[in-house]
């Protein structure tokens, strides 16, 4: 049943564009990595600063800035992404680095609500010289593994078969 469905996605017609379109295909496919560099790259400075760098920065002030960045981000890569699966999504639903790849974005899109919902009730976050709590450091921390493994999976999917 689960094949048939996977079938069924790759005979949407949007599906069937993106196959058969080389330049459609690296347009979709240049979005999904913006959309990563995007939330990489924002997520990144303000995880080094829940791990106690840059402490003359205060971590709200920099978390406006760039939480929006990252969520943008992260949305425009879920949507690209969504339709590079949706081209060979046989293929990639059967491949176990694949579900790896969406068990660590799903843990850190986890992370990071969790982390915002506890920096909401941490003190001292608006200061600049503090340095945050233990449990915001290991934080910060994972999600850099977390998004950094995401990114190495799905990258090591194009030389899978």
């Amino acid at each position: 049943m689960f094949t048939e469905w996977l079938s069924a996605i790759e005979q949407w017609p949007l599906a069937v564009d993106l196959r058969n379109s080389r330049w459609t295909y690296a347009l979709v496919n240049s979005g999904h990595i913006a959309g990563i560099a995007l939330l990489f790259g924002a997520i990144v400075p303000l995880d080094l600063r829940l791990m106690g760098f840059w402490r003359a920065v205060p971590l709200r002030a920099l978390a406006r800035i760039l939480v929006p960045v990252a969520a943008f981000g992260l949305v425009l890569a879920i949507a690209a992404g969504l339709l590079l699966f949706s081209i060979r999504a046989t293929e990639y639903g059967a491949l176990p680095l694949f579900w790896i790849k969406m068990a660590l974005v799903l843990g850190g899109i986890v992370n990071a609500l969790l982390l915002r919902y506890a920096a909401q009730w941490e003190r001292g976050l608006d200061e600049a010289g503090e340095m945050p709590p233990l449990r915001l450091r290991i934080a910060g921390a994972l999600s850099i593994v977390l998004w950094l493994a995401a990114i190495v999976c799905g990258r090591m999917l194009a030389f899978v078969e």
